[in-house]
Order: structure tokens, then sequence, then C-alpha cells
């Protein structure tokens, strides 16, 4: 077992070299094969993790360039796992309901380089290591986008690449300093982020340090102002494209802050709740209302989600065991609703060929098991109690309003507004007479369709009731967090004001 993260990261990337010498007509099967062993090797990591554990497990240490402190090192604790497990099975999901597309072989190998990224990211305890994955999870969704897409693929591959690497480019800034100042420090070279955890740095440079990291994380999560790639992404991607980026890629942002900035910079990240929380809620608020005046349904799905990553953002400030726990819940949670909708969006855009809303209307009569789908992934979407949603969701406005009554009732408020225009959604799409005669000969879902959408309708439900196996690992490492932030703090106000929060987790166990 403690060669199991590197078996995970290596295995996809041999496949995918393997991939090359397998034929068009098989490859899909070898996809799906090669993907759903990546799949099953996780459990064993998810069942021999010890949820009440908060430190790093798992882990492997071997030298790159060690004169500089540069090690491939890899771990995962109760922020990663689920977000681990996620890539693995999202990965595997999204080639299984994979459409007749051209070109497929190279899409499949594309899409196991992509997976090896994904893997890479997560489980990184080295900032190098961290940040060479970071940057090439980039490539792959480029020429995803921009091979696969529709028509204006090339603008929106070339948008989504500039603005990434852009800010990528100063997070790297940002982490050749961390390291300089651990060798100051010190007196010797390390990039193991443990190490930098326990690193002590003046307010001032905390700052710009924390800036540099939220230029590359901020556009990838995407946050207001940043955010404008993602609807062009969205709409160009071909759906397995916008499936991986939805349900995964966007999670690299979230989970960058908590393993960089809250316990790297503890003074800056208290001093820049606020403005983080004005522009989450500018992301909640905004988003929510363009999405409501969307005629593309997969627009609105678009930004729908990125009014989602805005709750996410908003708990993790809260900077409390709820705030954090829910945010990676609301993390994973929103990896798989999102994941099916782009999915339920692409089997209905591959039988009429537009995303119109008003193309639509009366599919649940002759799709009755798409609109049963369609309504349950929905109702996780929305929050609906007892479905995935809700519970994330919840832990997130719970945290944070502890911090700010008036501001999280400001984003609960939108969250409801964005319950009325996915039912708006649905009811114009699912109900009422069939306008659309192209509609009326259409075939309810696919064995395919039916095998990939399934597992992620029963997980909206499942996790919905039973959320304890993802809410656990993340609670215990949220504690630790949290923790080593008070011990860091500097200042008696950031100090007083994590020791406040601190005693408010533990209470509220």
């Amino acid at each position: 077992m403690e060669h199991i993260l590197s078996l995970l990261l290596l295995f996809p990337a041999l496949a995918a070299v393997v991939a090359a010498f397998v034929s068009k007509e098989n490859i899909r099967t070898y996809g799906i094969a090669v993907t759903g062993l990546e799949f099953l090797m996780t459990i064993p990591v998810l069942l021999g993790f010890d949820p009440k554990n908060p430190g790093f497990q798992f882990t492997q240490k071997l030298p790159l360039i060690p004169d500089y402190g540069i090690f491939y090192y890899v771990g995962i604790d109760g922020f990663s796992v689920y977000l681990l497990a996620l890539s693995t099975f999202i990965s595997f999901i999204a080639i299984v309901a994979l459409e007749e597309i051209k070109n497929i072989k190279n899409l499949i190998i594309t899409l196991l380089f992509m997976e090896v990224t994904m893997v890479g990211f997560f489980i990184a305890l080295d900032a190098i290591v961290f940040y060479v994955f970071f940057e090439l999870s980039l490539v792959p969704m480029l020429y995803i986008i921009g091979s696969w897409g529709s028509n204006k693929r090339v603008y929106a591959a070339v948008k989504f690449f500039l603005y990434t690497f852009t800010g990528s480019l100063i997070m790297l800034l940002g982490v050749i300093y961390l390291g300089y100042a651990f060798h100051e420090a010190t007196g010797v070279w390390s990039f193991a982020l443990p190490n930098w955890h326990l690193l002590i740095l003046p307010f001032d440079v905390q700052v710009w340090v924390f800036l540099a990291f939220f230029a590359g994380l901020a556009v990838k999560v995407p946050m207001f102002p940043f955010h404008t790639w993602l609807p062009y992404a969205h709409g160009q991607a071909p759906t397995v494209g916008s499936v991986i980026l939805a349900a995964v890629l966007l999670k690299m942002g979230t989970y960058g802050f908590l393993r960089l900035n809250f316990p790297i910079m503890p003074d800056a990240t208290l001093y820049f709740v606020m403005p983080v929380a004005i522009l989450s809620l500018i992301m909640i608020v905004y988003t929510a209302m363009i999405a409501f005046a969307q005629s593309d349904m997969k627009q609105v799905i678009a930004y729908s989600s990125v009014s989602h990553m805005g709750v996410i953002m908003l708990g993790m400030f809260a900077l409390n065991v709820e705030g954090i726990a829910g945010s990676v819940f609301l993390m994973i949670s929103h990896g798989i609703v999102s994941g099916a909708l782009f999915m339920l969006v692409g089997v209905i855009y591959e039988r009429l060929h537009t995303k119109e809303m008003s193309e639509f209307g009366g599919i649940t009569s002759v799709m009755p098991k798409y609109g049963v789908i369609f309504g349950i992934v929905l109702m996780g979407s929305v929050g609906l109690p007892l479905t995935i949603g809700f519970v994330g969701e919840f832990l997130s406005l719970l945290g944070f309003f502890k911090v700010s009554p008036f501001m999280t009732l400001i984003a609960g408020t939108t969250i409801i507004l964005g319950a009325i225009y996915m039912l708006n959604v649905f009811r114009k799409s699912f109900f009422g007479q069939v306008t659309n005669s192209k509609i009326i000969g259409l075939k309810d879902l696919t064995r395919r369709e039916v095998a990939a959408l399934v597992p992620l309708t029963l997980l909206v439900i499942i996790l919905g009731v039973y959320p304890k196996p993802i809410l656990e690992p993340a609670e215990s490492s949220a504690k630790k967090l949290v923790e080593l932030m008070f011990k860091k703090s500097q200042s008696f106000e950031a100090k007083l004001s994590i020791l406040d929060y601190n005693s408010i987790a533990g209470g509220a166990k």
C-alpha cells in the first residue's frame, strides 16, 4: 500500500502510451477498462484511509533534485482523498458516456493523460510537483476544446489557456519565493508543503505571496472577475470536456487555497477574508442572474456552476471547521452534480443538435427515463434536503453565518433564485406540449448512457442521506488546519479571531 498512490499515477500514463498501439475499433473498450481499473485501485485507498487521522497518509518520497530540496513527495489527507476518488471516478464515467466522435482514439489518449495530471495534482506534497501537475492539466484540456469543440473552439481554447497560464506564472513566483524563504530561515532547501506549513513569514510578505497564489488559483476556480473564460470553454467544449472541466479541474483552484494559502499565510488569509467573501458573493449573485437570462441549456448550467463555486469559496473563507468541511463536501457534490448535468445536456444535444431550450418541450413524454434522471440530479443541484447538494451548501453557509449573518443571508437568498431558474429550465424543457416535431421520434436513454448516468444519480441520493464518509475526514483535516493557523498567526487580532472560530468549531461537535 505504500506505493499505491504512485501506481495510481503511473498506470494511466503507461496505458496512454500503450493506447497508441490499440486499434480504433477497440479503443473505447480499452479506455473504459483502463479508467475502470484505475477507479477500482482507488477503492483500497478509501478503505485503508483512516478518517480520524488528520495527517498525510500513504506518503512516499523519492529524490528528484535533492540539492535544491525537490522530491517526488506524495500523500493524501482528508481534503484530498475524495477529490482523488472523484478524479478517477469521473474519468471512468466520462469515457463510458463518450459519444461517437471523430478521432476517438486521440481523444481517449488525451483523456488518459488528463487523468494523470488530475491524480498527480491531488496527491502532490512537493510544491514543484504540485505546480507541474497544476500546469500540465492545461495542455490536454486545451487540446480537447481546440480539437473537438464547436465552431468557436479555437477562440475558447486560447482564451482558456491564456487566462489560466498567466495566473499560473504569477503563482510560480510565489512558489520560488517560498523555497528561497525556507532556505533563508533554515539554511536548507525544501519545497515540501508540510515543511512550508511550519514557516513563519512577516505579514507584508504573506500578503504579496498570498496575492501571487491567488492570481493562479482564482482564475482556476474561476472567481469574479476572472470567470469570463469559463462560459466560452463550456459552450465550445465537447460534452466530455465540459464534464471533466466542471467536475474536477475547477476544484484544483479551491483545493489549492486549502493546501497553500491557508496553512502557509494565515495572517494574510484573515486579512483577505472580507475581500474574498465579497467577490464570492458577487459570483453567487451575478452569475445566478446571468444564468436566469440564458436560452442555451448548457450556458445555464455553466453559469450555475460558477455560482456554486462561489458558495464553496464563501464556506472556505469562514475559516472554521463547519465552513471548511462543508466546502470540501460541496467540491465533491458539485463535481458529481455538474458532471451529470453536462452529460445530460450532451445526451439531448446528440439527438437534436441544439441546446436552445426553445427547441425543447415535452421531452418527458417521449424520454421518461431521461426526465427522471434529470429531475433527480437537478434536485441535487438546487440543494433539496436529502440530496448531495444540501449538505455542503448548508454547512458552508452555516460556517460563514458566524462571520457575517447579513452576507450569508444574501448568499442564501440567491441560492433560492438558483432553484427558481433551474426549475424553470426543467419546466420549459420537459413538460407541456411537444412543440418540436423532431422530439416525437427521439429514443430514450441507451444502455451506455444509463450505465454512465445511474451511478452519478445514485450518489446524489446516497451521499445526501449519508454524508459521513466524506465529512468525517474533511472535518478532521479542517480541525488540524484551523489549529495550525492559530498557532502560526502573528497578530493579536488574528489570533483572537481564529481562537474564536476554533472554540466555535469545538462546541459545534
